[in-house]
């Protein structure tokens, strides 16, 4: 797949991808790169069967998409935060809890996304549901969308499972149409723009399996697969677009440092030690100050990152920082996503994560991610679209 820059002229005005939203933002079209990843139903369709044939057993099959132990290391401090304009915010959409807690009630836009890396593994990082104009926007890491590894374009199959557990996709299953990033993270790998939002087709529910004969197995579009000389079929129905299934979280950017967020993830992968304390099944929290001063680390091209004490480990990758948190409506302002780990004691523990400083420019890429229409894959008598 050829990647793509959207041009600052009329040409992308004239396609409504910058918006009135960008008022105060800097915008910098030149700095926002988009790649196609599902380009069409038919592919669309085929992405989703293959997570979901045999009941799930490649997605339980994925494993988080962790980090070298060797680049958890400590990273520095230094100087101020210089926001490039006025701060802004986008309100948060949809479903929400009510009543009173005493514990943190996770807000039920956070999932994992899959995809297939260079090594043909099957790898997962969390991501969030974010406010988009069709309902139909994630929010996570560049690298967790983009193949930095294999220096290639975006990786491949992937998808987005809102509250996903043990192989089950309570909300359905959301395939990638269009990813949106910076172009230095696009081009030049700086995790100073190591953040991304893709659009998502509408969702795809497999309500129940079918067994059917050789033939119409064969005609057959969507998830299927035999056993023991039998062949079987999942059913498939339009779940509908992601924000009115779990709402969106809002965006905020040039925000003040120093402030508390809520950051939100699936750790799973062991510690630097060799100790391995989460499963990767359950989604968990820190809360926190962020770093009021930049946060650097050279070998990553990171100056002006923002760090949060939390002894997550890889597998948070691509979760939001959420600052406005509440515990009521569960809906917040992504503020930022997990981007990297660090240890800042030494001990070969992970103690800190760190984000992106989400400028103008980041709306800016925001903003040209939320006013994108994706689709639906699913016909209207069940069948996938070819």
């Amino acid at each position: 797949m050829k990647r793509f820059l959207l041009p600052a002229g009329g040409a992308l005005l004239a396609t409504g991808l910058l918006a009135a939203g960008l008022a105060g933002t800097a915008q910098a079209a030149d700095d926002i790169a988009t790649d196609p990843m599902a380009n069409n139903t038919r592919e669309a369709a085929s992405v989703a069967s293959f997570w979901a044939a045999s009941n799930g057993a490649a997605l339980r099959a994925a494993s988080a998409y962790t980090w070298d132990a060797a680049e958890v290391k400590k990273v520095v401090q230094k100087g101020g935060y210089s926001p490039d304009g006025k701060p802004g915010m986008t309100a948060p959409t949809g479903t929400s809890g009510t009543g009173r807690s005493q514990n943190v009630n996770l807000p039920k836009t956070i999932g994992k996304v899959f995809f297939v890396d260079t090594a043909g593994k099957y790898r997962w990082c969390s991501a969030t549901s974010i406010q988009s104009n069709y309902r139909n926007l994630v929010a996570t890491a560049g690298h967790c969308v983009y193949d930095t590894d294999g220096n290639a374009d975006t990786l491949s199959k992937w998808v987005f499972v809102p509250g996903y557990y043990q192989g089950k996709s309570p909300w359905g299953i959301y395939v990638g149409k269009q990813a949106f990033t910076h172009y230095d993270f696009d081009v030049y790998e700086d995790y100073d723009r190591d953040f991304a939002f893709v659009t998502v087709y509408n969702g795809i529910d497999f309500d129940g399996v079918k067994q059917v004969d050789r033939k119409d197995y064969e005609s057959f579009t969507g998830p299927k697969w035999s056993r023991g000389g039998h062949y079987y079929i999942a059913l498939s129905k339009d779940a509908g677009r992601l924000g009115d299934n779990v709402g969106g979280q809002g965006f905020a950017w040039n925000q003040p440092t120093g402030k508390p967020v809520r950051a939100f993830g699936y750790p799973y992968a062991p510690h630097p030690d060799g100790n391995k304390p989460y499963s990767g099944v359950t989604p968990k929290t820190c809360y926190g100050p962020t770093t009021a001063k930049k946060v650097g680390a050279s070998w990553l091209k990171i100056e002006e990152h923002v760090g949060l004490k939390c002894a997550v480990t890889p597998g948070y990758d691509g979760g939001p920082w959420l600052t406005g948190y509440s515990n009521a409506k569960r809906t917040g302002y992504v503020n930022g996503v997990t981007s990297t780990f660090a240890d800042q004691d030494g001990n070969d523990r992970i103690d800190w994560i760190t984000s992106p400083y989400f400028d103008g420019e980041t709306a800016s890429v925001y903003n040209a991610a939320k006013n994108v229409w994706s689709g639906k894959i699913v016909g209207p008598r069940g069948e996938l679209y070819k």
